[in-house]
């Protein structure tokens, strides 16, 4: 009956959909909100800041992406701590438990079969994790069952993968992998008993919210640790730098659609979205009507408004994909 009625929100128009929002049905009771501020995107409000070196992103391939997917074009990157060897992906992390770290996200660029070259620093992630005890995510990319038997064997706690669900969106993002890839990775993922959290970006197809859905219906095969939901963001340079964002009722079809198709689990609203304050903030709010789980850098009207409607918040320098956990203790 749920997936029915994510059908039913998802056909029905803007207008329809803020109306479901406002009946007050999709908050979890009772009404509880993680906010998380991690340390590798600055953020600051009246009363709560981003406390450097508690959790960082590291890159195992520096700057350099082969595949290029053209919204992002390797440019994200850019944004993360450079540790393209072992050794220096453990000294970097040495030096963050000694700076009072704990934990670190370790991404990096796609080959062409959208796989992150992990294996060489799966070792020394295990090192990681055994010496340094620091909390670690992997943004694994496309992933086969014989790695992600690795990972767990490594310990990490957490394994991230972005989705999509459009062959037309993918073929658009000059993607070379297909939906099959996505569906053999979460059940990889699944099968090797990682805990994992799939990310879904709202907004690749400009206005038409197709991808999203089917993105959500192939992680419906899983059970999810939780689900992160993203946007598209405009980046300087970039072959999509002058498309806009999604609308603020846009991204809020797409929680509610989550919601109630996977009403148990932990959704997050991430770090990756428009920096327009006002956006910002409208976004949130119908992302806490929608019933989501946590959201990354809230705005100050966001919090204003969780304070106002009684929720109890909690403040995080994790990754909120730690929701999974958060959620639960």
């Amino acid at each position: 009956m749920l997936k029915s009625n994510s059908r039913l929100v998802w056909e029905n128009n803007t207008n329809k959909l803020l109306d479901y929002l406002e009946s007050g049905n999709l908050i979890s009771k009772p009404k509880m909100i993680h906010f998380y501020l991690p340390s590798f995107v600055y953020h600051k409000t009246k009363n709560y800041k981003t406390l450097r070196n508690r959790f960082q992103t590291f890159s195992i391939t520096g700057n350099q992406c082969a595949q290029k997917c053209n919204h992002c074009e390797g440019k994200v990157l850019g944004t993360m701590q450079q540790t393209t060897t072992p050794k220096k992906l453990f000294e970097t992390a040495y030096k963050l438990k000694q700076n009072g770290g704990i934990g670190c996200l370790i991404s990096g660029g796609c080959l062409q079969d959208g796989s992150l070259p992990i294996k060489k620093f799966i070792s020394t992630i295990y090192k990681i994790k055994n010496e340094l005890g620091l909390t670690v995510f992997v943004h694994t990319g496309i992933i086969n069952l014989e790695t992600a038997k690795e990972l767990k064997k490594a310990k990490i706690d957490l394994a991230l993968i972005d989705v999509f669900g459009s062959e037309e969106t993918i073929k658009k993002l000059d993607i070379k992998t297909g939906k099959k890839e996505y569906i053999e990775s979460l059940k990889a993922l699944e099968k090797a008993g990682l805990k994992f959290v799939p990310h879904v970006i709202v907004g690749l197809d400009k206005e038409k919210i197709k991808n999203e859905l089917n993105a959500l219906k192939i992680i419906s095969s899983t059970k999810p640790s939780a689900i992160v939901i993203i946007t598209f963001t405009p980046i300087r340079g970039t072959k999509r730098e002058h498309l806009q964002p999604p609308t603020p009722k846009n991204i809020a079809k797409v929680i509610v659609a989550a919601r109630l198709m996977f009403p148990e689990t932990p959704i997050a609203l991430g770090c990756m979205r428009s920096k327009n304050k006002l956006k910002k903030a409208i976004t949130e709010i119908y992302a806490l009507k929608a019933g989501i789980s946590a959201i990354t850098n809230p705005t100050e009207k966001t919090i204003e408004y969780a304070k106002k409607n009684c929720f109890k918040m909690t403040f995080s320098s994790y990754c909120c994909a730690q929701i999974y956990l958060d959620n639960i203790s």
